[in-house]
C-alpha cells in the first residue's frame, strides 16, 4: 500500500501491520519504519541542510498512547536480558520512554537527568550539551545529586527517544562517567541512521555495542527521480 496523504498531526498515531506499506523504494513526504515483530510506523521525512539528504523523524511526546506502549513494551523486553536495575533517562524526549520502560520492566522509578540547573544541583556533576534538533543551543545537561545514591553499585541502563548523530547519548555517558559508573545497555525507540557509530571512543570505547532499539532508519540520498533512497 502507498502512504497516504497526511497532516503535520497525524504522524506518529497509529501501527499498522506487517507488509501494510511497501518498503525498499523511493519515498517522497513519508518513511515506513518496521518493527522487530514486523509491524510498521509512518514517520514523516526531514530534509537536512544542503538538500541531498534526509532523516525519518520521531517526536516521541507527540505520539499515541498506544504507539507509545508499543515501543517502551518493544525496548523493556530488549534491556530486559541486561537486568537494569535502574533506568536513566536524558531529555527532553528520552524522559517520556524513560519513564514508560522503567514501568514495564516493574520498577517504581527512574532517574532523570536534566537541562534545568537547580539551585541544589553540583556544576561538577555536569557535561556539556548539544543535539542534532538543537545545534545551536548549547546548554549543560545536569544528574540531581540527591539521585546519585540511587545509581552507585546498580545495573544501569541509559535511555533516549532517538539516537542520531550521538551528541545527546554521548553527553549522558560522559556525565556518568563523573560517577565512574557506565550503563550496562544503552536503549532507544529509533536509532536515526549509523552516524552515532563513528565516534565509538568517546567517552569511552565499546559504548556502541551496548545500544539497541526499536527500529533503525537510515539516511536518505535524493535520487535523479526526485525521491528519497536509502543507501545500498
Amino acid at each position: 500500500m502507498m502512504p497516504p496523504e497526511m497532516q503535520p498531526h497525524d504522524f506518529w498515531q497509529e501501527l499498522q501491520p506487517a507488509g501494510h506499506f511497501e518498503t525498499g523504494m523511493g519515498y517522497s513526504g513519508t518513511f515506513p519504519a518496521v518493527l522487530s515483530d514486523g509491524r510498521q510506523i509512518l514517520l514523516p521525512i526531514r530534509t537536512l541542510a544542503g538538500g541531498q539528504h534526509a532523516l525519518a523523524s520521531l517526536i516521541i511526546n507527540q505520539a499515541s498512547f498506544e504507539v507509545l506502549d508499543a515501543l517502551a513494551s518493544d525496548l523493556a523486553t530488549r534491556l530486559a536480558p541486561a537486568a537494569p536495575e535502574i533506568i536513566v533517562g536524558l531529555p527532553t524526549l528520552g524522559l517520556t520512554l524513560a519513564a514508560e520502560v522503567a514501568r514495564k520492566l516493574g520498577h517504581a522509578r527512574y532517574v532523570p537527568l536534566g537541562t534545568s540547573r537547580k539551585f541544589w544541583y553540583d556544576d561538577a556533576l555536569s557535561v556539556e550539551l548539544t543535539s542534532i534538533t538543537t545545534p545551536d543551543q548549547s546548554k549543560r545537561l545536569y544528574v540531581d545529586p540527591r539521585m546519585v545514591p540511587l545509581l552507585r553499585g546498580r545495573r544501569i541502563a541509559l535511555i533516549d527517544d532517538v539516537i542520531s548523530s550521538g551528541r545527546s547519548i554521548r553527553a549522558g555517558l560522559a556525565l556518568l562517567e563523573t560517577l565512574d559508573l557506565r550503563p550496562g545497555v544503552i536503549g532507544a525507540a529509533m536509532l536515526q541512521s549509523e552516524r552515532w557509530r563513528a565516534e565509538d571512543g568517546t567517552p569511552w570505547r565499546g559504548w556502541t555495542d551496548r545500544v539497541t532499539g526499536c527500529f533503525a532508519t537510515p539516511l536518505l540520498e535524493k535520487g535523479p527521480d526526485g525521491l528519497w533512497h536509502a543507501p545500498g
